[in-house]
């Protein structure tokens, strides 16, 4: 995947980018740690302080995740590092993690150590209606 980091449609913030394109929202954050608890308050303080795109919306979502390392592949076990990426992005992506009705997590080689998140509304309205009762 070949992304254009320096475009001016997308928002900065030290080792955070973003940006909302045709309803898809590219979330990527330079670099990679085994601590999946790190990428939390990074993610969560750059939505807090930078981001001015779209707020929570209801209704189903896709994620997809892709760890690109450099060399030998981070040991961690990717549901783990799912799960803290999710709850980062909670509340500004969707309101509830329980509205992700497509989830890929992959870790693969890149040219450089980093995390991409694409987080895309689904067609059907099938848990929307649900939620609402």
């Amino acid at each position: 995947m070949t992304l254009d980091l320096d475009g001016a449609d997308w928002t900065h913030q030290g080792k955070v980018r973003a940006r909302e394109v045709a309803g898809e929202l590219t979330l990527v954050v330079d670099g990679l740690t085994t601590q999946g608890k790190y990428y939390k308050p990074l993610i969560y303080e750059f939505f807090r302080k930078s981001w001015r795109g779209a707020r929570p919306a209801w209704g189903e979502f896709e994620v997809d995740i892709f760890m690109d390392y450099v060399g030998e592949p981070p040991w961690m076990d990717l549901d783990n590092l799912a799960k803290a990426l999710l709850d980062s992005i909670k509340g500004y992506a969707f309101h509830d993690d329980a509205q992700v009705g497509r989830l890929l997590v992959e870790r693969r080689p890149g040219d450089r150590e980093r995390i991409i998140i694409l987080v895309r509304k689904r067609a059907s309205g099938l848990l929307r209606r649900t939620l609402e009762g």
